[in-house]
């Protein structure tokens, strides 16, 4: 049960590191818009780069999770693999 809750843990801070990349980004090309007076384009490109950032997060958290979930199928299936092959022995 433990490990229940530290994995989800892991997993629960990706939605706020989605919303905080485009909030970033966002913020970033607002801030160089008011310094060099382009708006609105490095905003719309700062909000680009922080969704691509903040996709690119979620990407990554959904493979650590297939990766854990296959290691996770492997272990189960070695072990019921032990625990039928000894009781064909006995």
């Amino acid at each position: 049960m433990q490990q229940d809750w530290k994995g989800l843990g892991g997993y629960g801070t990706v939605g706020l590191e989605l919303v905080l990349s485009i909030v970033a980004g966002s913020y970033g090309g607002w801030w160089l818009d008011r310094k060099l007076g382009i708006s609105p384009w490095l905003t719309l490109m700062g909000f680009g780069f922080g969704v691509a950032a903040g996709f690119r997060a979620v990407w990554r958290a959904l493979e650590r999770a297939n990766r854990e979930a296959e290691q996770q199928e492997q272990q189960e299936r070695e072990a019921r693999k032990k625990y039928h092959g000894r009781g064909e022995s006995e």
